[in-house]
């Protein structure tokens, strides 16, 4: 597995495209998972690990890699209830979400495939709540099962929803005749719930969406309402990596339509470790906050809805 991100570089070109590569792997069966390439900054071979004490089960150690100590989660046991054994012959793939650098140990990493987000699809209905599948494809007639791995980050490591209480005051100060109503728009229900309750918090309302496609129709069912879209919501929350429709590609379907054009859009991702600021302004988003800090989140969001900009 030496090369099997030697490129991964040059795979951020893929932003704006509504393409993206997948890192497949398999977890001890016939099964192909993937997880975004964006997302991952080396594969090893699974190094010396560290028990510590009172960890969750799902961390089978930390590893010290790169002059950093990083949390290694046994991903078959969150997906499957299943540990994985001989972990010494096993991989792992290091990736960034959310600001924290962690592994995730794998039995076997089987190619990287390039895909359209268009073949990106929602999980089918009754895989249930507790499932950790964000999305699914095919990749040679193979059904691969995409993870939401914020789910399982969450689950394992735990996510800050506190809001500062300077933020709650300013927030119960705030005069303005922009609305206190936000779209959210994310893949994940983790994510999803997560802003909807840090927001709701600020005294904020919150429409949903599941995808990049369920967005953009939303936006234009609120204009169909006859209100200018400007006093039906402050701003667009959305993530990057979505099935059927990418971040990168709303903001740019948004910027294109007349009816939507001006509407302020935040771009709120876990893809910070290779996030690259200037698709930003290529795509033609008024700012960037990666995921997950909760005042900083809302404190944007403020700003745009008292300011109609971020400081």
């Amino acid at each position: 597995m030496a090369g099997v991100l030697d490129s991964v570089d040059s795979r951020t070109q893929l932003a704006g495209t509504n393409r993206l590569e997948l890192l497949l792997f398999r977890l001890g069966g016939r099964q192909l998972y993937g997880i975004n390439v964006f997302k991952v900054q080396e594969v090893i071979r699974c190094p010396k690990l560290t028990r510590m004490p009172k960890a969750n089960n799902r961390v089978v150690g930390v590893a010290h890699l790169r002059n950093k100590t990083i949390p290694i989660m046994d991903l078959s046991l969150s997906i499957n209830n299943i540990a994985i054994q001989n972990i010494e012959e096993c991989f792992v793939i290091v990736t960034e979400y959310n600001r924290y650098t962690q592994g995730f140990l794998v039995n076997a990493v089987d190619r990287i495939a390039n895909m359209n987000w268009k073949e990106i699809l929602p999980p089918p209905q009754g895989s249930g709540a507790s499932s950790y599948l964000t999305a699914v494809t095919h990749v040679d007639e193979q059904l691969v099962e995409i993870i939401d791995v914020e789910k399982i980050f969450a689950d394992v490591m735990g996510l800050p929803e506190e809001v500062s209480e300077d933020l709650l005051e300013e927030a119960k100060a705030m005069e303005s005749e922009r609305p206190r109503r936000v779209l959210i728009v994310d893949d994940s229900s983790v994510a999803r719930n997560q802003m909807k309750r840090v927001m709701e918090k600020a005294g904020i309302e919150c429409i949903i969406a599941n995808d990049g496609q369920h967005g953009y129709e939303t936006l234009k069912d609120l204009v169909k309402e006859g209100t200018p879209l400007k006093e039906q919501i402050a701003m667009v929350i959305s993530d990057i990596e979505m099935p059927r429709m990418d971040g990168y590609t709303l903001t740019t379907n948004i910027r294109k339509d007349p009816e939507l054009q001006d509407i302020f859009v935040m771009l709120h991702t876990s893809l910070s470790g290779v996030f690259n600021n200037s698709m930003v302004e290529k795509v033609g988003a008024n700012h960037f906050v990666p995921k997950f800090k909760p005042d900083e989140l809302v404190g944007a969001v403020l700003s745009v809805i008292n300011k109609g900009y971020v400081d």
